[in-house]
């Protein structure tokens, strides 16, 4: 059977039901979780708040992920672009689930603010695909550069004996890179400034609130 061609109101109700499944919703990773086989050490109460810290702003940025790739997807002109971003997309969820689990094991939960984080990064993405496939994979690749070098950070800072989140963050870097290369490989153009010195105003301040709230 051929696949079938979704008309605008799909496309609308498909990104209604992953905003809530993202928001509300309890992901499910297709991938096992690549903490699977780590021993959990018990982390002082310091450590655990702090790497808890770590592990929320990283569940929020797998809501913005989620939420940018399919704002670009709804408007995203070419069929193998749009394709591309919910494969990314999925790949997000499979982070999202493991932040989440991860939250749990430390007896913390995601950010409050998540519907806002949600509704404001899906206009971005919109927004972004818009101006033309081109500028939406550069959009994509500067997230992922930006998100692969926060995970980078997160791995110098979380706490040395919280192995289980380190492995989770290893696999998520790994695969934001690839993200970043299909895109490049698929015709991305390298965005102007002042786009990505905003985006990563826009990320710090994220941070710093996700952190605690």
């Amino acid at each position: 059977m051929a696949n079938r061609i979704l008309s605008p109101l799909d496309r609308l109700l498909s990104g209604t039901q992953n905003a809530l499944e993202t928001v509300v919703g309890a992901p499910v990773a297709q991938r096992p979780n690549p903490a699977e086989g780590t021993g959990d050490l018990v982390l002082d109460e310091p450590d655990r708040r702090h790497a808890a810290g770590l592990m929320r702003i990283n569940h929020v940025g797998e809501v913005c992920a989620q939420a940018l790739y399919v704002g670009q997807a709804a408007v995203a002109r070419d069929a193998g672009t749009r394709e591309q971003l919910l494969a990314a997309a999925q790949e997000e969820t499979d982070h999202l689930a493991w932040c989440a689990e991860r939250l749990s094991e430390l007896d913390s939960r995601p950010s409050l603010l998540n519907p806002l984080w949600y509704a404001g990064s899906y206009v971005i993405g919109a927004l972004a695909g818009l101006r033309g496939d081109g500028w939406n994979l550069g959009f994509v690749v500067e997230t992922e550069r930006q998100v692969e070098a926060h995970l980078a950070e997160h791995l110098q800072t979380l706490p040395a004996a919280d192995a289980r989140s380190r492995r989770i963050l290893e696999t998520m870097k790994a695969d934001e890179a690839r993200h970043a290369e299909h895109a490049e490989a698929q015709g991305a153009r390298a965005l102007p400034q002042p786009v990505p010195a905003l985006m990563a105003a826009a990320s710090k301040l994220m941070k710093a609130v996700a952190y605690r709230v």
